[in-house]
């Protein structure tokens, strides 16, 4: 009767175990629009690092600055295998474990004149719409509407047209919402109170035109991971921004709005 109690409260453990939800990584998804002088609506860029069609040079992308470019040259960033693109808009998807905790990266380059769809996609995301799943290895990443934190990197396209915003959904407390950064040239006065509306924290937007490099993501969020309120969080990306564009921290916090 005894070994039989004790078996019994085995199977019993063993079943708890197997209802209680594994620990959910982190998952931050970027929707880099790749530059293209050709279709957007922006101040034209020398040919080699304006062309929406060739990633690998690309200004958002390629460059030392770009998105790819500079994760892969982190040093808190560790780039995985690479993984197929989910659909012919994005060029190349690229995945990135930090290496000081469980999060990962997932940054998407769309095609330049496919700026619509990735900014239908990125306010998609950030509303809960458009859920993946992407498997790296053993661990099984929630992307898309399911992502932790979204970003948009690239021109604001908002500029010159429209995109379908989900349906507009009760605010969630500041520490529920999903977090939203939208780098991209007076991103505040387009992005800021739609992702309210749909339920998602503009954590860090723009105030004014401005140069969408990834150093200024990185370092936000590091700021972030340390447990940093938004206030910190802008601070960080305008020293970020103050460094690499040559100019105070003073004019390079003005450039840039968080909640």
């Amino acid at each position: 009767m005894q070994f039989s109690i004790k078996r019994l409260a085995c199977w019993l453990v063993l079943l708890v175990l197997a209802a209680t939800p594994a620990h959910a990584a982190e998952v931050i998804h970027v929707f880099v629009a790749l530059c293209d002088n050709a279709s957007q609506g922006i101040v034209p860029v020398p040919a080699k690092i304006g062309d929406g069609d060739k990633p690998d040079a690309n200004l958002y992308w390629g460059c030392t600055e770009g998105v790819r470019s500079w994760f892969s040259a982190s040093k808190k960033w560790k780039r995985l295998p690479a993984v197929p693109s989910p659909r012919p808009e994005i060029l190349e998807r690229v995945v990135f474990k930090h290496r000081e905790r469980d999060a990962y990266l997932i940054a998407d380059a769309w095609r330049g004149r496919e700026i619509k769809p990735c900014l239908q996609a990125f306010v998609n995301a950030a509303g809960g719409q458009g859920a993946e799943e992407i498997k790296i290895g053993e661990a099984v990443l929630k992307a898309g509407g399911e992502a932790s934190f979204v970003a948009y990197i690239g021109h604001n396209g908002l500029m010159e047209f429209s995109v379908d915003w989900p349906a507009a959904k009760p605010s969630p407390a500041a520490d529920a919402a999903r977090p939203a950064v939208v780098l991209a040239c007076v991103s505040q006065s387009y992005f800021a109170e739609k992702l309210k509306g749909i339920g998602a924290r503009p954590l860090l937007t723009t105030r004014q035109l401005m140069y969408p490099g990834a150093f200024t993501l990185h370092d936000a969020l590091e700021a972030r991971f340390a447990g940093k309120d938004a206030v910190a969080v802008r601070e960080a990306a305008g020293r970020a921004y103050a460094k690499n564009q040559g100019i105070s921290v003073k004019a390079a916090l003005g450039v840039f709005a968080a909640e």
